[in-house]
């Protein structure tokens, strides 16, 4: 009589794998929702941002007085170039309505208040990035512990049974498989994405520094004539 058919569906490869590889693959199903979410959080992230500069700086650059453009803005939380911005211009405020007798060292404040905004704001441009790194990089490691582990006692049952037809051993390997598939599932888009983010952040930080030299040269000269 021919051997029924073994349910290779992936429900029962996970049902019937070892206690071992089932944490393997509830890790890695973890990792990947966790990646995804990441993911999807990082896309609107970065779009919004994108918007955000492009909007300040069509404001900034049409005229409008820097001291209302400071007073739209600083009654409330700003991110990217709008944050550069107030954080200088309440650096600039502080100087000239605490009636400081001298500028000196000035400008110096400024740029410091300004790099330590751009610093606060890659902080939260790169935030989590590294769990993709550590997804993308172990993911696959982790998937083929699972799998070397599900071989390895699929042998041991093939080697009690003395039954090495195809029909016993390609349940066990298929199992064992399944955890290295779920490793590369979570492992790709993380490092995809990583890659994506991580050059967004670059670009989208050039463009803050790049401001902050632009608008340190403006504050540089009006403390020149008023020097």
């Amino acid at each position: 009589m021919a051997a029924p058919a073994a349910d290779i569906s992936f429900l029962s490869l996970f049902l019937q794998a070892h206690f071992v590889v089932k944490l393997v693959m509830i890790g890695l199903i973890s990792a990947s929702i966790w990646v995804w979410a990441i993911i999807i959080d990082k896309t609107i992230l970065f779009g919004r941002n994108k918007r955000e500069m492009d909007q300040f700086e069509q404001v900034f650059w049409s005229g409008q007085s820097l001291e209302d453009l400071y007073r739209s803005l600083s009654g409330r939380t700003n991110h990217g170039m709008a944050a550069i911005f107030v954080a200088a211009m309440r650096e600039w405020k502080r100087t000239y309505e605490g009636g400081a007798r001298s500028l000196t060292g000035l400008g110096q404040r400024l740029d410091k208040v300004m790099n330590v905004t751009i610093a606060r704001e890659m902080e939260r441009l790169e935030g989590r990035l590294l769990v993709l790194a550590t997804v993308g990089s172990a993911g696959p490691f982790i998937g083929l512990f699972g799998t070397v582990w599900g071989i390895m006692t699929s042998f041991q049952s093939i080697a009690a049974s003395k039954n090495t037809s195809l029909a016993v051993v390609a349940p066990g390997i298929a199992e064992a498989l399944l955890a290295t598939a779920m490793g590369l599932i979570a492992a790709i888009p993380a490092t995809i994405f990583y890659n994506k983010f991580i050059s967004q952040a670059g670009r989208q930080g050039q463009r803050l520094e790049g401001f902050a030299d632009e608008f340190s040269a403006i504050l540089s000269r009006q403390i020149d004539e008023r020097g």
